[in-house]
């Protein structure tokens, strides 16, 4: 019997884990459970004798292909997935995959609920601002920028995105101003929300030219990953800019340098972007079914290491 391990240091919620366990044991496969480990040696003998394996934040490098003799495909339970090996997955030909779009919408209303927060400074019985008729420029328009755009629209703010990989006419068809660079995005929108993937090309690509360009109330929310903010650039601005906020689900590296702009600076202790019971439901459920169909059919539709 085939062996699919569920690995995750930070759990899926109780009922998305038996929906998993569910998928799984109906297609006649065994379900192992690994939740809460607190050393990689954990992850590497529960992986020993896999066939499949699904993960969330957590790691499969080297050590892990180099143990798991049995193992044939690694799904991410989420879109991005620069913490699996690509380079080692396809050298012993394991197949990677993710699930896009399964965590989009508890992505963007994060955004929303860390944009009000700062705001309304904390909710400390300050006067605040209001989002309606502000600027908001969505840096990539995938799957969670787009819902991004839509809840944007309801709060009567006006849209902008730049997506270099998204067609314009689809933009526009949205109702979105198209941006030809993310130069004219950052100079003309006073809040900027990012989903950019980690990649070679976009590691600290947003530093301090694009963070200093925007206009007055200069507000970054950073959803994606805390390596497409060039760190030393973002403290300057906190230093030079009183008006300046950032906003993430993921602490920066600098986050002791930055806890004294208290009002200003806010960020989530682990990511939370997907910490919802239907965001944990859909990508755990169709990382699940995609192995199935991966192991049953050869069905490789998602797959990130062609």
């Amino acid at each position: 019997m085939k062996k699919i391990l569920i690995a995750t240091d930070k759990p899926f919620s109780k009922v998305a884990v038996q929906a998993i366990q569910g998928v799984i044991k109906e297609a006649g496969y065994e379900c192992v459970l690994l939740e809460k480990y607190t050393s990689p040696a954990e992850f590497h003998k529960a992986a020993s004798d896999v066939d499949a394996i699904i993960i969330r934040s957590d790691v499969v490098d080297k050590d892990v292909f180099k143990v798991a003799k049995n193992l044939k495909i690694v799904v991410r339970a989420g879109a991005g997935y620069d913490n699996v090996d690509l380079a080692t997955a396809t050298e012993k030909g394991v197949v990677v995959m993710n699930t896009p779009g399964q965590n989009s919408n508890a992505v963007a209303e994060l955004v929303f609920g860390m944009l009000v927060y700062l705001n309304r400074g904390g909710f400390d019985g300050s006067t605040g601002s209001e989002l309606r008729n502000k600027k908001i420029g969505i840096h990539a328009y995938g799957y969670v920028g787009r819902i991004v755009a839509l809840i944007a629209k309801g709060f009567g703010m006006k849209v902008y995105a730049h997506d270099p990989f998204v067609d314009r006419v689809l933009i526009e068809n949205d109702g979105i101003k198209f941006e030809e660079t993310a130069a004219d995005l950052f100079s003309k929108c006073q809040y900027i929300s990012l989903h950019i993937p980690l990649s070679k090309t976009t590691r600290e690509a947003i530093n301090y030219e694009l963070m200093s360009s925007m206009p007055e109330g200069a507000t970054i929310v950073n959803t994606a990953r805390k390596e497409v903010i060039h760190e030393p650039s973002l403290i300057k601005m906190f230093e030079q800019r009183p008006d300046f906020r950032y906003a993430t689900d993921i602490e920066p590296d600098c986050k002791e340098q930055l806890a004294k702009y208290k009002g200003r600076y806010f960020a989530t202790s682990k990511k939370m972007g997907a910490q919802t019971a239907e965001a944990n439901m859909n990508a755990g459920v169709a990382a699940a079914k995609q192995i199935i169909n991966f192991l049953d059919k050869g069905d490789t539709t998602f797959q990130v290491n062609k």
